[in-house]
């Protein structure tokens, strides 16, 4: 299962587990380092001529918050010299003017920052940190006045499901180019929201809104963690934009130490990119073997027609049933007896 079969096209890679914040949902359960065995700077480069080397895919620098990393400007002037497509995700509280040119100057093509709550009261609540929603709005005049696009990310759980629609007004209002929805993943500091997630009759009426949402065509839209949103694009007669759960299968995830994932929410050791390298642990790993292989899927996923363009969400399989190749959990479709993938 080579690179021919399945071609990397997206790197989320966790540059540091440092952040000044203190997230409720946090799946890195990030916090204030410094934190042991972070890749170094010459590690960084190595990872970026290992991927250069074989794919050329958009690489999100995530954390924790990168902006912590005193070399984060010198990796990514490396990747971009390597021509890489890179782009970062902050949560607003470190970026200011000079920041945000110097990330546009050494070829940064777009910034995420997230707002998970209709105003500052409850976006800080969620957040850990007193501030961190004028921050983020605060950021965004920044980055519209130099012409760095910026996309805003929620994650969307009980306690906000509600203020969605306010959420997306505030998204079109700060000028944000995109609003990708996290359907939440209870990893992580994000354990402590079990019960906060939205069950699946839930999950297919927020789905559901969001189409509408994205019908509207008012500015780039992407569900994530929620794949069964394309068989709902697809019942509705449109074709789906993107494959469902792309785990694996075209996206990686790196931790700060080097170790892969399918995803940064599916917390299972895929391979070690210090000593294996991308390109062998994208093209060998077992585990990305086995959730590529769809014949293996289990349950109601394994029977469904949708399979292909949806996948169901593999890390909810496995933190809430200790399989990554079981049933979504939080999907209300019930495929035939007589359907096949």
């Amino acid at each position: 299962m080579g690179e021919r079969e399945f071609p990397l096209r997206m790197v989320a890679w966790e540059l540091t587990r440092n952040c000044n914040l203190n997230c409720v949902h946090c799946r890195a359960k990030a916090t204030l380092g410094p934190h042991q065995g972070e890749l170094t700077t010459e590690e960084c480069k190595k990872i970026i001529d290992d991927i250069s080397s074989f794919a050329s895919p958009t690489i999100i620098l995530t954390g924790g918050e990168p902006l912590m990393r005193e070399d984060l400007f010198e990796i990514i002037q490396y990747g971009n010299e390597k021509g890489l497509r890179l782009v970062i995700a902050v949560n607003g509280t470190l970026l200011d003017k000079d920041k945000a040119l110097k990330l546009k100057d050494l070829g940064i093509k777009r910034v995420s920052m997230s707002v998970d709550g209709k105003d500052a009261l409850s976006h800080d609540a969620f957040r850990g940190v007193q501030g961190s929603f004028d921050a983020v709005v605060k950021a965004a005049k920044i980055l519209r006045e130099i012409g760095l696009p910026f996309q805003i990310n929620t994650t969307v759980t009980r306690l906000n499901v509600e203020d969605l629609g306010e959420i997306y007004e505030f998204v079109k209002a700060a000028g944000a180019v995109a609003w990708h929805v996290f359907l939440l993943v209870p990893v992580g500091r994000g354990e402590g929201l079990r019960g906060e997630e939205l069950n699946a009759k839930m999950y297919e009426d927020v789905l559901e809104w969001l189409y509408t949402i994205e019908k509207k065509n008012e500015l780039e839209m992407k569900v994530t963690c929620a794949p069964h949103y394309y068989r709902i694009v697809k019942e509705k007669g449109d074709t789906p934009k993107s494959a469902g759960c792309l785990a694996g299968k075209s996206f990686m995830f790196i931790s700060n130490k080097g170790i892969a994932q399918p995803c940064g929410y599916l917390e299972m050791d895929s391979g070690d990119v210090r000593k294996e390298g991308v390109k062998k642990v994208w093209e060998r790993s077992p585990v990305f073997a086995k959730l590529r292989d769809l014949r293996s899927y289990q349950g109601k996923c394994g029977a469904c027609k949708f399979l292909a363009i949806c996948g169901g969400c593999r890390a909810r399989a496995y933190e809430l049933r200790g399989d990554m190749l079981g049933e979504e959990p939080y999907c209300s479709y019930m495929p035939a007896h007589s359907e096949h993938p």
